[in-house]
């Protein structure tokens, strides 16, 4: 929002949030209906087309986003190394606003417009016409009502909106006041209608045009340099042309400068080019990928999850993860592209990057889903891709690997030990992150508790969440006498005595519980109990009476730098004791592996936490 919003600021379909798409309906609808109906010599290709390209047009704006999100993740050729957080994504998360706008306003015109009408595929002179009309005056009324933009009155109502962002995504392009697009429209329409009323108009060019606008906006604003430098050399002149990433972001960070709309000429003709841009080209071209200091390691968890991620849709990215109906609608999609990323895709990518306290933190996804790691035939290959990430990580000078991934890890390869006894060499530490996810459970359960229902697979975490409440003096209580057998043999003699076998579900208020139980029995738990997970994967809730703590987390401190998508189904600003793990690992020095069945003092682990900033989260979610 503006500093002092200015008239028409809001969208007019605002009010109808994501139902905002039935607007174009009855267009969209009588286009189609035409184009079916009518017999070949009256059908309007043009006129059907509107709605194919208006969704071209988001899937072209959708590409831009993921993969600039990924090349700054990466960090070579990044312009601008600060972060970006949660309220740029709330503010940006509209962006397909324009898009419904222009659709609106091409369906209007086709009706009011007899020139607009069974235009051809291609007209050449039309192709050129548009080119000269845009570099001469669109280009020049562009640059001095940027300009004009900038002056006080103008900047506090509207374009203060769109210089919120200090670092910009490529959606930051069109995130602008409703009344600041009505003029840009009015602007970029000059060569369209031209076209039109000089009968010169065609498919290619109106939509080459918008498309050609959509491409370097994008291109303006996904903070990552990528114009090679040979370009200019072989041909001097286009410097004034064609502008570069890292020019326009010199505009977002010194705002005076730069004011040009893709052709940087009037910047020269008129002073206003900012001196440092060359250097700030080169500097970008020339930086190298980013190096972290620790890594962790997370997978994808259902298909539809793709999206959730932080280079999928960032406003989903930027929410705990929930189900959205539209995302049934786009299964054909989800599942192309999950055979493809699962089968095609042999490597982990870069997620995310995080910066605390000068330590820099990525996080790199591993491309196989959840259900993949219970398929004992795929256990080798999964292994394999792992321990090739592992050794990547060590070349790359990586001081600290969790693997709190694998909710199977110990099946799969004994929480990380196969991989230090497979590569004994390794420098890089492996942390599991069982001692921190103990000590958040632990942390976790209300004082003055005298018994636990402990129900679920008996992990590691499990385990070591029952020797230290025995220890504590605090029972234990488990149904089945399997389970209570092997319990048994794990904990210390002193501690025993605290380990009761129920043979029928007890009154309880606390039930911890992990993966592998079964969900219908919370149904045998009493009105209000208090259910806590030591899982990374949160129990269903079927109980409306009871209350359900998160997946062990921590409160994240203020001072992550470039935070800005959540973690599965954590809240914002949240993160799980597996990912927190790798970090204090790194910030307390550890030179040891954490892994197999080595635990950390679970009292000194929560303390490191809690003295690096992070903080209880206690809260039923």
């Amino acid at each position: 929002m503006a500093t002092k919003p200015g008239i028409l600021t809001d969208w007019p379909w605002q009010p109808l949030g994501s139902f905002k798409y039935v607007i174009l309906a009855p267009w969209a609808v009588h286009s189609t209906y035409s184009f079916m109906v009518k017999g070949e010599s009256e059908r309007d290709v043009y006129n059907f087309l509107i709605l194919p390209f208006l969704l071209l047009r988001m899937l072209h704006n959708q590409i831009w986003i993921s993969l600039s999100r990924y090349r700054t993740a990466k960090g070579n050729n990044r312009i601008l190394d600060k972060g970006i957080e949660f309220d740029q994504v709330d503010r940006e998360r509209n962006w397909d606003d324009q898009i419904l706008f222009n659709g609106i306003l091409f369906y209007v015109l086709y009706m009011i417009l007899p020139g607009t009408h069974n235009l051809p595929f291609w007209r050449s002179d039309g192709v050129v016409i548009i080119c000269l009309v845009h570099a001469g005056p669109v280009e020049f009324l562009y640059y001095w009502f940027h300009r004009a933009l900038h002056h006080h009155y103008l900047y506090s109502r509207y374009h203060s909106h769109h210089h919120s962002s200090i670092v910009t995504e490529p959606i930051t392009s069109v995130i602008h006041p409703f009344a600041e697009h009505i003029a840009y429209f009015m602007l970029f329409a000059i060569p369209l209608l031209t076209t039109v009323f000089t009968g010169t108009a065609s498919m290619a060019s109106t939509f080459g045009y918008i498309t050609y606008i959509d491409f370097m906006n994008n291109l303006g604003h996904c903070n990552y340099e990528f114009i090679p430098k040979w370009l200019f050399s072989i041909l001097p002149p286009l410097k004034y042309l064609i502008y570069t990433p890292s020019y326009h972001s010199l505009h977002h960070t010194q705002f005076r400068t730069n004011y040009s709309l893709f052709m940087p000429i009037y910047d020269y003709v008129y002073g206003t080019m900012d001196k440092s841009s060359d250097t700030l080209y080169e500097a970008s071209l020339k930086k190298p990928e980013e190096s972290p200091d620790v890594v962790h390691l997370t997978h994808l968890t259902t298909p539809e999850s793709i999206y959730h991620l932080r280079l999928g849709f960032a406003s989903l990215a930027s929410k705990p993860h929930t189900s959205k109906w539209y995302l049934w609608l786009m299964w054909p999609v989800t599942l192309l592209w999950s055979l493809f990323l699962t089968w095609s895709y042999g490597r982990t990518f870069v997620l995310e990057n995080i910066t605390f306290q000068k330590l820099k933190w990525q996080s790199w996804v591993v491309p196989r889903y959840n259900i993949q790691y219970m398929l004992q035939w795929r256990k080798e290959s999964l292994n394999d891709l792992i321990e090739e990430a592992i050794l990547d990580a060590e070349v790359r000078g990586v001081k600290v690997l969790s693997l709190g991934l694998l909710n199977q890890g110990e099946e799969l390869n004994k929480t990380g030990e196969l991989y230090i006894q497979k590569n004994p060499q390794l420098r890089i530490k492996l942390v599991d992150g069982s001692s921190l996810a103990v000590a958040v459970v632990l942390n976790s359960i209300p004082k003055g508790t005298t018994q636990v229902f402990l129900r679920g697979n008996l992990t590691k975490v499990a385990y070591a969440i029952a020797n230290a409440l025995c220890e504590r003096g605090i029972q234990v209580a488990i149904p089945y006498k399997d389970e209570y057998e092997k319990l048994q043999l794990r904990l210390t003699t002193m501690s025993k005595n605290n380990l009761i076998l129920s043979s029928s579900y007890p009154n309880e208020k606390i039930w911890l519980v992990g993966d592998g139980w079964k969900e219908d029995e919370q149904l045998n738990a009493s009105k209000g109990t208090l259910f806590i997970p030591f899982s990374q994967f949160p129990p269903k809730k079927m109980r409306k009476d009871c209350f359900f703590y998160s997946t062990p987390a921590m409160i994240t401190p203020t001072s992550l730098i470039n935070m800005h998508s959540c973690e599965n189904w954590l809240p914002r600003n949240v993160m799980s004791a597996w990912r927190i793990a790798g970090i204090v690992h790194a910030l307390e020095g550890w030179n040891v592996n954490e892994c197999g069945n080595t635990l950390f003092d679970i009292e000194d682990v929560w303390q490191a936490s809690l003295r690096h900033g992070f903080r209880s989260l206690v809260v039923p979610v």
